[in-house]
């Protein structure tokens, strides 16, 4: 996979392109970083990439002429890639458009500053705006680093152990089941017996449950938007009964 950033800071990214799962993936040459700064594309001798907007109004717009200089000359009439431009206004990132752009062979991404950028850039250079949340960053080259980390470690090859990138919370649509290491007692908290057993199948039905039960507690939405299986039912169901008894305990003492 080859990855283009394009930003006004590209030192932001030394550190976190060159370090832990990327900077392994990297070089493993199971993907390539490119980081450009676009200002070296404005023909202005001062470097200038915003400009006031027209109609008034407070900040700084990003123009387009630098951008699309910078993106064009990358692809030369070659094949077009994802363009993704970082921005409050698109779509709400999630682990299913984090596989989606997974399979892309290469990815371009718009890091902007400044109040926004000029709509000429969102409506012919772009194919894809992506938000990873609803809050005010100072620019896109955090949220950049959130999408690219999300894509890597997808990539075949990019984890130790490719079962975690299929077992983390949210690939399968409900969160993650707690997680134990030595020792199996630590100041008198104990690991669940079960997890000792070394029954591989109850283990499997216990993570399960307690993936459901996590994900009922904190993210009851998940489970809506989920095709449970007869499996899951039936664990759900074990949850209503226990929560049910605990409750009626409760109220007994």
């Amino acid at each position: 996979m080859r990855i283009d950033i394009f930003t006004l800071f590209p030192e932001m990214f030394a550190g976190v392109l060159s370090s832990s799962i990327l900077g392994k993936a990297r070089e493993k040459e199971l993907v390539d970083f490119q980081v450009t700064n676009f200002r070296d594309f404005s023909e202005s001798k001062h470097g200038t990439v915003d400009d006031t907007p027209y109609g008034g109004g407070g900040g700084m717009v990003l123009k387009p002429e630098p951008l699309f200089r910078a993106v064009e000359a990358l692809l030369p009439g070659g094949k077009k890639p994802r363009v993704i431009l970082m921005c409050p206004q698109g779509v709400t990132y999630n682990q299913s458009l984090a596989e989606e752009l997974a399979q892309e062979e290469h990815l371009v991404f718009i890091c902007g500053h400044y109040e926004g950028y000029d709509e000429r850039i969102r409506e012919h250079l772009v194919t894809d705006e992506i938000s990873i949340g609803d809050y005010v960053l100072t620019g896109g080259e955090l949220a950049a680093m959130v999408v690219i980390d999300s894509v890597v470690r997808l990539q075949p090859g990019a984890l130790g152990n490719q079962t975690s990138a299929v077992e983390d919370s949210f690939s399968t649509g409900l969160l993650e089941y707690p997680h134990y290491t030595r020792p199996a007692e630590f100041r008198g908290w104990k690991v669940p017996d079960i997890l000792l057993s070394g029954h591989h199948a109850n283990i499997e039905r216990w993570r399960l449950k307690e993936s459901l039960r996590r994900t009922k507690a904190r993210r009851p939405d998940l489970l809506s938007k989920l095709e449970l299986t007869g499996e899951m039912k039936k664990l759900l169901a074990e949850l209503e009964r226990e929560q049910g008894q605990e409750k009626s305990a409760e109220e007994k003492s």
